[in-house]
């Protein structure tokens, strides 16, 4: 029988690649990236993306395997970290799913099947999403499907697209694809939690380091590798603001605090889907005894 796959979960900021690199030198493990957005080649600094260097000598699967123009998917991700995953169990490693996107971890996780897509309906959306602006998107996701418009921010342009798309091809509510909690296989999911001042605190000294670091100088180099406002990276938090700052049309000043603001409210949209999730072991992720208390979870 197979051991449980673990994982780790949890807002940003809260310490999650420290920890799974703690469970892997321990339990003889590997990590699986469950960012989304470290999946992409370049976006290093802005994603908290941890160098060579500070990974402990463990491997780390699904970290720079996209191009900065490229698209990501879930279904694809759903792909690659299965296959990750079996791959590692069979060299008899330890696999670690860590990362803060709830959907990409769940559709590793659980037994989720994506509906299709129609590139021609989708390209129709995101024309309307630029000439009308994602509000008015929004407003015509909660028309047909309110339940999904109030999971999903009136800004996500990505998601409301997706939601829509499904709509109209399946002739479905986009929330009637959406799976309960059902594992595909054994697994253990971790879940780290701070006190919110304390993880407010984390988020802006984090985000004034990756400025220090040299933020910006990183968004100039993606620009010219094709980044662009409108692609999926280009709508990351962070690098969105740098680009306005780099137009001019957002100080530096200003493209910080948003940048803190914006990083606060994901945090605590991350916090409410892991705490949704009841399978979920929330530990306190400033606890003295984190490792042996995680360690005691995963048989």
């Amino acid at each position: 029988m197979k051991r449980p796959l673990v994982t780790v979960v949890g807002p940003t900021a809260t310490g999650k690649s420290d920890l799974a690199i703690a469970l892997c030198r321990r339990m003889g493990g590997e990590i699986v990236n469950g960012d989304a957005l470290q999946l992409y080649r370049g976006m290093d600094i802005g994603t908290a993306k941890l160098p060579l260097e500070e990974r402990g000598g463990i491997t780390h699967h699904l970290v720079d395997v996209l191009d900065i123009a490229e698209e990501s998917s879930v279904s694809g991700f759903q792909h690659l970290a299965r296959r990750a995953i079996e791959d590692i169990e069979a060299r008899s490693r330890r696999p670690v799913l860590v990362g803060g996107s709830g959907l990409y971890v769940r559709a590793v996780t659980d037994d989720i099947r994506f509906p299709g897509t129609d590139p021609g309906v989708r390209a129709r959306l995101e024309a309307e999403a630029e000439s009308q602006g994602a509000a008015s998107l929004h407003s015509r996701l909660r028309a047909l499907d309110p339940p999904a418009a109030d999971k999903i921010a009136p800004g996500d342009t990505r998601r409301i697209v997706r939601a829509l798309e499904v709509i109209e091809i399946t002739g479905s509510p986009f929330t009637a694809h959406l799976p309960d909690y059902t594992y595909v296989r054994p697994t253990v999911q971790i879940g780290l939690v701070l006190d919110r001042g304390v993880l407010h605190r984390r988020i802006e000294d984090r985000v004034h380091r990756m400025w220090d670091a040299g933020w910006v100088d990183e968004v100039v180099g993606l620009r010219s590798a094709g980044l662009h406002a409108s692609s999926t990276a280009g709508q990351a938090i962070g690098y969105a603001e740098i680009m306005a700052h780099l137009d001019g049309t957002m100080t530096r000043e200003d493209a910080i605090d948003r940048t803190i603001i914006r990083t606060r409210q994901f945090a605590k949209r991350q916090e409410t889907w892991f705490r949704r999730d009841p399978r979920i072991h929330l530990l306190s992720a400033d606890s003295p005894d984190l490792v042996e208390r995680a360690l005691s979870l995963t048989p």
